[in-house]
């Protein structure tokens, strides 16, 4: 049976322009065009400048077979989102080609594919319609899709007027319940609350495994990808790593994180608008070390550069396993409430009285978030392992089928006799 998806030396180069100054003297424009015909000529014989070309991916290549959920992983930049957008012919690639066989459903970003003057009702159809849906195939389907994005009070009003959150699960919905050979969903989903995510991740299983179609999730959920793909594509700055089962490709993923942990401290995400404000962090009494013991008093230490005023903040310092779930979140936000961050060298503590976490290794996110943006945030910022302590002050703990969350208990037990 031929592939579903064949992506075949798959290159994207975006070519950086940079402005060395915002206003041009007429003399400068003059000579710019007298020697525009020589700086083409010294291009095509190699003789122009190299500097100035990002590849965000290089000589990519794998096949997705039919019926089959891949997952594709990697740090923030690693090109994950630009191979969505070839593959759904947002963009095109610089070299190679990529071969589709079949009707696609692309859920890129929250706007992605719908008008904001037309109301949730007119999108259906319009979204339907750019899928290549006859009316009859829609018309079957919307009662499905408004009852699964529960919008049915908005429907007819603008999309422009949704939250976000109200955008991402009709979109989610149509894309998902509009019969497409091939599903595309980037980690937008990360916009819904949790019920929506445990909903739509139930979708993706059910399009998948009942309806037998190609589904491509880009996720840093490594649970969701453990759980729900067959396979993963691990992509690092734009190249192709590995391909193969979903776990043996996760764990290869997050091993190499924390291999260059400590590193990713002076490596910051692409996204980020603003210069990044999170210059180090350390625990103590780790000594730098990052070993601490379950139920001991700790402090993490966030050192910053803040290069200009973030107001309405919030600093959340995130846990997760070494398999990618997320099982614990400390946020100035619940203690502290909203604060603002003055420019200048600034250090941030946070104090744990007892840690709540049994012994293994956890990978630390780290981020500062403002009601305006994301103001920084670095995945996979650094390891902690965690080993034995006397959290419960009787030297037990709690099994590894039993959870990694600690915490006190009381027991009262009112059984009869035996």
């Amino acid at each position: 049976m031929p592939a579903a998806i064949t992506i075949d030396g798959i290159g994207k180069c975006y070519q950086l322009v940079l402005r060395a100054q915002r206003y041009h003297m007429l003399r400068d424009v003059l000579m710019a065009a007298i020697t525009a015909p020589f700086r083409r000529i010294a291009g095509l014989h190699g003789y122009g400048p190299a500097e100035g070309k990002f590849w965000a991916l290089r000589d990519v290549s794998f096949e997705v077979q039919r019926g089959e959920v891949i997952g594709i992983i990697g740090r923030n930049g690693a090109g994950k989102s630009t191979l969505l957008k070839i593959l759904s012919r947002i963009v095109e690639p610089t070299e190679g080609r990529a071969r589709m066989k079949g009707r696609v459903a692309s859920l890129l970003e929250v706007d992605t594919g719908f008008h904001p003057e037309l109301t949730g009702r007119e999108n259906i159809y319009l979204n339907g319609a750019i899928l290549g849906m006859h009316k009859e195939e829609i018309d079957r389907k919307f009662d499905e899709i408004v009852a699964f994005a529960e919008t049915e009070k908005f429907l007819d009003t603008p999309v422009k007027h949704y939250s976000s959150g109200m955008y991402v699960r009709l979109a989610f919905a149509v894309a998902a319940h509009l019969e497409p050979e091939i599903l595309i969903v980037d980690e937008v989903l990360a916009v819904g609350d949790t019920e929506f995510q445990k909903k739509c991740l139930g979708r993706i299983q059910q399009v998948a495994q009942g309806d037998g179609r190609t589904v491509l999730l880009v996720s840093h959920n490594m649970g969701a990808v453990r759980q729900l793909c067959d396979r993963a594509a691990y992509l690092r700055d734009g190249k192709l790593v590995s391909v193969g089962p979903a776990a043996e490709v996760v764990a290869e993923y997050l091993n190499s994180a924390l291999e260059t942990a400590q590193d990713n401290l002076l490596s910051r995400p692409r996204f980020v608008t603003l210069a990044p404000a999170i210059a180090g962090f350390s625990c103590r009494p780790a000594g730098g070390a990052a070993h601490v013991a379950s139920g001991a008093a700790v402090t993490f230490q966030l050192d910053l550069h803040v290069t200009e005023p973030i107001r309405n903040a919030a600093v959340s310092i995130m846990f997760n396993s070494d398999q990618g779930y997320r099982v614990l979140g400390l946020s100035s936000r619940c203690e502290t409430g909203l604060l603002t961050l003055a420019p200048g060298q600034q250090t941030i503590l946070c104090h744990v009285d007892a840690l709540p976490l049994a012994a293994g290794r956890y990978i630390v996110d780290l981020e500062i978030f403002s009601a305006e943006r994301v103001a920084d945030y670095i995945e996979h910022a650094t390891a902690i392992d965690v080993v034995f302590g006397d959290f419960f002050g009787n030297a037990q703990t709690l099994l590894p089928l039993e959870g990694p969350i600690l915490a006190r208990s009381r027991w009262d037990f009112q059984c009869g006799p035996v």
